[in-house]
């Protein structure tokens, strides 16, 4: 009998944890932000001593890799119109916001030979405005804009990048720390180390799989790491900040309950985000096992005297690990992943997919937003949450990104249904007891959304681009995140009275 109890507690108990209360309070002090990338948002590409990034060339090319042709040589002007955006953030009520800093509007050629004032002014009026409005700024060192004279010298595959990073760093350190208590060194790993050297998905375009992000990933993991312990070791005491990685996580789930199936969907995670989250944040550090064995073993069946994968020596373990005070998270949808005997006709080698050795796929029944990676698929983002906790010993954790994309327009219940689910499983994943301190939205307005140009839109407030003032207007998401903040809580049954907000029904 006390057992048959016991069971049916047990039962309820995990039933619970998947509850649906139409109202849910957010912890204490949980803090809510939204986020932007300079790139994406400042314009002013040529401006006031500013250099030329990666990203700067890239979008001139001719012809154009950009879907419709555009660039971020205007973006939303926020380069100009910055105060208008902490207006947007004081609006919502945003605890933070997440910007980050252009590397070329500070060092032109990327280098400390030569520091730009007018770059520095310009942040420093960005970081004074948004603590007169009482909003923390969270600054991000390093989102995807390298400066093209470092490029020219092998950019991220280059060993003396970390050098770079660190001096360009400290430049930050010195005139912003004063103010600045958050700090995120490199956002996005992957999409520098794969997308950028592995594949042509992101600026500079390289396309060297299965040697190219591997280099990367080694370099931009040294390059945190040196920057973290710059700033414990020499602005910690002063400056009393928090510094941290940001890195985008995907939740990889089997397709099957195959023991194959389950196995490729966790290299499939140990490769997306295990490789830069594991060196940091595990016990025992270096580069998870699966990515090692995998790596090792096609590398030998492909000829090769040693591994593809660069070796972390022990100093190098040791200097990583553990150099972050909090794991920022990058998360959007999820995968499926399973094995399959074609692979080897599938992809070529050397490659990163091929060193996975998984197909990835969607089920077609999850929602699909604007974006074609990104589908609406809120247990995966439990699931990450909970795997985060036991692979790492429950580390500090800021939702750095989360969101979704429409095509435009105000009425976008879409986009309040992702968050309302989003944020349903992160207080299922708290109430497991899963240390995470914020959430931030992507993004607080429309940006240039790097190869889809315009096309794709993800903020709470739409920017319109055909306007000569880039006028912003709340969406009803906007309405929806200002009340959660307000309220500190989830109310599934909110409504904002819109009839009131919307001059006409065209939106």
């Amino acid at each position: 009998m006390a057992r048959t109890l016991l069971v049916c507690f047990v039962l309820i108990s995990l039933e619970c944890i998947w509850c649906k209360s139409s109202i849910r309070r957010f912890p204490d002090g949980f803090q809510f932000g939204a986020s932007t990338a300079a790139y994406q948002v400042e314009g002013g590409w040529s401006e006031d001593g500013k250099g030329l990034s990666i990203w700067d060339v890239a979008t001139h090319m001719q012809p154009s890799p950009i879907k419709d042709g555009s660039s971020g040589d205007i973006a939303a002007n926020s380069y100009h119109l910055y105060k208008r955006d902490v207006e947007i953030a004081k609006e919502l009520g945003l605890d933070f916001y997440r910007f980050s800093v252009s590397w070329t509007r500070i060092l032109p050629n990327g280098l400390t030979n030569k520091i730009n004032k007018l770059g520095i002014a310009y942040y420093n009026g960005l970081i004074d405005e948004l603590l007169r409005n009482n909003i923390k700024p969270f600054l991000t060192i390093y989102h995807w804009d390298l400066p093209y004279e470092l490029q020219k010298l092998g950019g991220w595959v280059n060993p003396l990048v970390t050098e770079w990073f660190v001096d360009y760093a400290k430049v930050l350190f010195d005139n912003f720390g004063d103010r600045v208590q958050l700090w995120v060194t490199i956002n996005e790993p992957k999409q520098i180390c794969y997308e950028g050297y592995g594949d042509v998905s992101k600026a500079p375009f390289i396309n060297a799989t299965g040697i190219g992000e591997y280099i990367c990933a080694k370099n931009v993991l040294l390059a945190h790491a040196k920057v973290y312990h710059l700033y414990n070791d020499h602005y910690r005491q002063l400056q009393n900040g928090s510094i941290g990685i940001s890195i985008s996580c995907t939740w990889f789930d089997p397709a099957s309950d195959t023991f194959d199936d389950q196995q490729g969907a966790r290299d499939a995670r140990r490769f997306d985000w295990g490789i830069y989250a594991h060196p940091i944040f595990s016990k025992d550090g270096d580069f998870p096992i699966e990515v090692k064995r995998n790596i090792a073993y096609k590398s030998a069946e492909q000829g090769y005297s040693k591994s593809r994968l660069p070796v972390l020596s022990n100093s190098e373990i040791t200097f990583i690990r553990g150099s972050s005070d909090f794991f920022g998270v990058n998360t959007y949808t999820s995968k499926l992943a399973y094995r399959d005997a074609s692979l080897d006709e599938m992809y070529p080698a050397p490659s990163y997919s091929d060193d996975i050795g998984v197909v990835i796929t969607k089920d077609p029944s999850w929602p699909q937003g604007q974006s074609n990676w990104l589908q609406e698929v809120p247990w995966g983002f439990y699931k990450l949450l909970m795997e985060i906790k036991d692979l790492y010993e429950n580390p500090l954790v800021f939702i750095t990104e989360n969101g979704w994309s429409t095509a435009g327009g105000l009425l976008d219940d879409d986009r309040v249904r992702y968050y309302r689910n989003y944020l349903t499983a992160l207080l299922d994943a708290l109430n497991q007891g899963c240390n995470v301190k914020g959430y931030t939205a992507w993004s607080l307005i429309d940006n240039f959304e790097w190869k889809q140009g315009y096309t794709e839109k993800f903020g709470l407030y739409q920017v319109d681009f055909t306007s000569p003032d880039l006028t912003r207007r709340p969406r009803k998401s906007a309405y929806i995140y200002k009340e959660i903040i307000r309220s500190k809580q989830l109310d599934l049954n909110f409504e904002p009275a819109l009839e009131e907000v919307y001059e006409s029904p065209d939106v």
